[in-house]
């Protein structure tokens, strides 16, 4: 079953029929040069059939470790993202992970992301709901596929209908994650599903103090994503992966995104 198309923003939605949605940036807001690097993405995505937003977390608030920077917090955050919005012309996505941030995360973003480990918290959904965004949950790595549509429902109940799910891994075993596609009809069932193909390559508190990864299995997830079915799809990419504070290890290199999205938009239409 497929999900009805859900309107993100006035005018553009998300589902069956319309292009997929792109939810892609750096892991971490850095400072000023999270400016320059949305930039640089919006360059190399240029002219490809895929809708746009921006990405970045202003707070990284599970880091593996307590030495693990939290990243510029919320005020900055939000600054840098107003910035990369209206030079731009593009929406915004970031993360919330209490309550009392939803209303002035609102303020400045499109659409509120809802982290894996909090995807059960019914204060939060609710307050990210009750804003009226668009709210990105995204399934937690313990939780069925079955379960999110729990999750969708308490955002629903707010009388917000703009939810969308995103996929991003499953836990199999210690420090190892994976996907499992056969979940996607399940998830889809429930609202627009996102695959997140490069926290599905994490291996969480793979470097001991932080978590590792495999960014070169991400196209090839991506790709096998696409032939499945999904709406949309979340790739964190940065010009230089591993000088980034937070995921350097799974994140595509700036100079491959180009080649991993016009592949996986081919494999998308030869799956029609």
């Amino acid at each position: 079953m497929s999900p009805s198309p859900v309107e993100f923003l006035p005018g553009r939605h998300v589902g069956p029929g319309h292009a997929p949605l792109l939810i892609a940036g750096p892991c971490a807001i850095e400072g000023p040069q999270t400016v320059d690097y949305a930039h640089a993405i919006q360059e190399a995505i240029d002219g490809l059939a895929v809708q746009w937003v921006f990405k970045a977390s202003f707070d990284k608030a599970n880091r593996t470790s307590v030495g693990g920077g939290r990243g510029v917090g919320l005020d900055n955050g939000l600054a840098i993202l107003r910035q990369i919005r209206d030079e731009l012309k593009v929406p915004v996505l970031t993360d919330v992970h209490l309550p009392e941030q939803c209303s002035p995360v609102a303020e400045v973003c499109d659409v509120l992301q809802i982290p894996a480990f909090l995807c059960r918290q019914t204060d939060l959904l609710q307050a990210a709901g009750a804003t009226g965004k668009t709210v990105n949950i995204k399934k937690g790595q313990f939780l069925a596929p079955e379960g999110m549509a729990k999750a969708a429902d308490k955002v629903r109940a707010t009388g917000n209908e703009k939810v969308l799910l995103t996929e991003r891994g499953t836990f199999f075993g210690y420090g190892r994650l994976v996907v499992d596609f056969s979940g996607f009809a399940a998830m889809r069932e429930a609202a627009p599903l996102i695959f997140d193909a490069t926290h599905s390559v994490q291996q969480p508190g793979g470097l001991g103090d932080r978590t590792g990864g495999d960014w070169e299995m991400a196209p090839v997830l991506l790709r096998a994503a696409a032939a499945v079915g999904c709406d949309g799809w979340f790739v964190e990419t940065h010009p230089r992966p591993l000088e980034s504070p937070s995921d350097g290890p799974n994140m595509i290199p700036l100079e491959h995104l180009r080649e991993t999205l016009e592949r996986a938009l081919a494999v998308r239409a030869a799956s029609a």
